[in-house]
């Protein structure tokens, strides 16, 4: 028999085994008159979020990564552990600190709760970040999923703010000075950020009133945006035709039908791949404790101070260029890029193509591979020898370190644009590609630097002597 014929027949066995595993907690769970009501309650939820029936194509784990789902999990999981620690949690300094030892020490399964919250947050950002990533790699926000672009961009933005917001509330040192770091850099803000960041604080440093401000926000403003916006997400990857897919793969549908049923087909691999997670996230809990140092001490500054982590590849470029470069301006742009995207990058032939073609994932490759060796040698380079305020003393440093670095970046771009466009006659698309492969992989070089090759005074150091 071939595989193809076996197939049908593997996919009924495992039918056939969820149901069993179904039917046997509904009996044991669910009085016998109110199955059939809670069934049609949950089909009917299911069934507004998916279509009655998908591409057999898209069930496919390796083109989704589940990462949209695992970041509506991982949603699901902050809001019910964050509910559950606000019962044990006041808002002002210094009884935050003091509820959280009370949390670890008196409370059942406190500091699992908190520790679950802790690095369901963390590992929110990188999903989200991926997420967005693989929508780029597979040209998925392209019209008419355009609005579902920016959507995923303003969320990604919020997660962070999140995160920024639920940083301070352990109020221990080390949030205490990271919330301090990461606030300085809102005050870069060109004519707006002193006022921002004062508003932000509630003062003029990092205070009770900053506590509270930050409590606030990230208990009820930037939760409630969240679900808003994830919830208009959902509905417009139904409106917009669900998951995207190669037009070759489209037309191999529609001609021979190669669709199956949401319920069970989708809804089995969406559970099992839920409860994976949840496992491995209570293990990862039960495992790895949440950091929580000395309580906070404005008085004591630890050297170095640094930012959150997902803010540091931004502490790292301060060391290089001016501030209102990497604050202000350089920020606008990529956000204006972004969002734009899906209107001068609109080519409808590779929607649903990882890369776009061949040549699309070989350029990919050479941009991380030129990144990864490019960046790290520029940070020395800058660090030891390259400097244009020395260079050029008699000028101010919004032009040494700002105007003539951006200048000099953006005739680099445009050289390796033409040179690619000239060498490989890489497409529009392609050479987008690798533009954003490159500046992605630098950032993230830029981040691990800043967290593991940053000691005393921000000097560069070795992990192991830092």
């Amino acid at each position: 028999m071939s595989e193809s014929e076996m197939a049908p027949t593997n996919d009924s066995h495992r039918n056939r085994f969820f149901s069993k595993i179904s039917l046997l907690v509904a009996r044991w769970m669910i009085p016998t008159d109110d199955r059939g009501r809670i069934r049609m309650v949950v089909d009917s939820l299911i069934l507004h979020l998916h279509p009655s029936k998908v591409p057999q194509s898209t069930l496919k784990w390796t083109y989704t990564w589940g990462l949209g789902g695992l970041s509506t999990l991982l949603m699901l999981i902050l809001g019910v552990s964050g509910l559950i620690l606000l019962n044990n949690y006041t808002p002002s300094a210094p009884q935050a600190y003091l509820d959280l030892l009370e949390l670890r020490a008196n409370v059942w399964f406190g500091e699992w709760v908190r520790n679950l919250h802790h690095w369901s947050a963390n590992l929110l950002i990188l999903v989200a970040v991926l997420h967005l990533v693989r929508v780029f790699l597979t040209g998925a926000y392209r019209p008419p999923r355009q609005l579902n672009w920016v959507i995923g961009w303003l969320m990604l933005l919020l997660i962070a703010a999140a995160n920024f917001t639920g940083y301070l509330l352990p109020w221990d040192q080390l949030a205490y000075w990271a919330v301090t770091v990461g606030s300085s850099l809102i005050a870069y803000l060109p004519l707006v950020g002193e006022g921002l960041a004062r508003l932000a604080l509630g003062g003029t440093e990092v205070s009770t009133n900053t506590l509270q401000n930050f409590y606030a926000l990230h208990i009820s403003f930037i939760p409630l945006l969240i679900f808003a916006l994830m919830s208009y997400h959902f509905w417009r990857v139904r409106k917009d035709g669900g998951l995207s897919i190669p037009k070759t793969s489209a037309a191999q549908e529609d001609g021979r039908m190669e669709r199956v049923t949401t319920i069970p087909h989708l809804v089995q691999r969406e559970l099992v791949f839920a409860l994976v997670w949840v496992a491995l996230l209570i293990f990862i809990a039960k495992l790895l404790p949440a950091p929580l140092e000395d309580i906070a001490n404005p008085n004591l500054s630890p050297n170095p101070a640094k930012a959150p982590w997902y803010f540091m590849g931004f502490q790292e470029l301060l060391l290089h260029f001016h501030p209102t470069l990497i604050v202000g301006l350089l920020p606008f742009l990529l956000s204006i890029l972004v969002v734009s995207l899906p209107y001068w990058d609109n080519r409808f032939e590779s929607v649903g193509v990882y890369f776009r073609s061949p040549k699309g994932k070989r350029l990919t490759q050479l941009a991380i591979g030129t990144a990864l060796v490019v960046t790290p040698l520029w940070v020395i380079a800058d660090e030891k020898w390259f400097s244009w305020v020395d260079w050029l003393p008699f000028l101010p440093q919004w032009i040494t370190m700002g105007g003539l670095p951006f200048i000099s970046i953006l005739v680099f771009f445009l050289l390796a644009d033409r040179a690619i466009e000239r060498w490989f006659r890489a497409s529009l698309e392609e050479r987008v590609l690798f533009h954003a492969a490159f500046l992605l992989t630098a950032f993230v070089v830029l981040t691990v630097i800043g967290i593991f090759f940053r000691g005393h005074g921000m000097a560069l150091v070795l992990p192991w002597q830092g």
